[in-house]
């Protein structure tokens, strides 16, 4: 065997060994009571070492979003322009999943850990936010023809978050057991039923009115009867489209 080879009793790398360091204090001692002089010296390390790789006590216990969320920003760059911008936002959310479900025991002690101490629950809502703006940012590209295209791409991103967030969590509730992905994809089917059609263009010109008119006059007549017939299973937001559609006033 050459020198060059990876033995089995090899060190981790430093940074993953202060990551070690930091939880196996955290778990005995507790956050709030753990410094950083106490993990540089479980890890074996200097304190320069460090703050090489975290800037602050906080970032050791989330060590992997920065690299994730640029994972993410360049996964919305390289889409193609014809993609549908809702599942291509889901589809980004899943690499977030990815992140926490190849290591289920860290994620599911990083969760009771951040339970526990309000500081790291802000720090995280931090990090959420960041993953949302990044969603954001790319659906306002994608709606830049909509008259509602920023209003749209927000709250697209919210939903997308927010679903993304509600099952990881189930999944983190239960120690990690089960299929987390297929826990996120049925929470992310919700986003992709309410809002994905494919509203990359411009709104399109109202076409004929899905309408039945009683009267025998035009819609436009105060007098008239208008009966709007839609699926049971349609989003609210186009209903409501089709029955402004239906007046003349889309």
């Amino acid at each position: 065997m050459s020198s060059s080879s990876t033995a089995p009793s090899e060190k981790p790398p430093m940074r993953d060994a202060l990551v070690a360091a930091a939880f196996q204090l955290f778990l005995e001692r507790g956050y709030e009571q753990t410094t950083v002089d106490d993990i540089v010296a479980l890890a074996g390390v200097g304190r320069r070492s460090f703050f090489r790789y975290f800037p602050s006590k906080e970032d050791v216990v989330f060590p992997d979003h920065e690299g994730c969320l640029s994972d993410m920003t360049a996964f919305l760059a390289a889409s193609e322009p014809g993609a549908e911008p809702v599942r291509r936002v889901c589809d980004a959310a899943r690499l977030v999943l990815r992140m926490y479900a190849e290591n289920p025991t860290f994620s599911v002690q990083r969760y009771r850990l951040t339970k526990k101490v309000p500081g790291l629950r802000a720090y995280e809502l931090s990090v959420v936010w960041r993953y949302e703006r990044a969603l954001a940012e790319y659906l306002r590209g994608r709606y830049a023809g909509r008259p509602d295209g920023t209003l749209r791409a927000d709250v697209v991103a919210a939903a997308v978050v927010a679903a993304h967030n509600n099952a990881l969590r189930s999944w983190l509730r239960s120690d990690g057991q089960g299929d987390a992905g297929a826990t996120v994809d049925h929470a992310l089917g919700y986003v992709q039923s309410a809002f994905g059609t494919d509203p990359a263009a411009p709104a399109p010109a109202p076409s004929p009115a899905p309408a039945v008119l009683f009267g025998g006059g035009p819609a436009e007549h105060p007098d008239d009867v208008v009966v709007l017939v839609s699926r049971r299973d349609a989003p609210l937001w186009r209903v409501v489209q089709e029955v402004e559609t239906a007046f003349g006033r889309a």
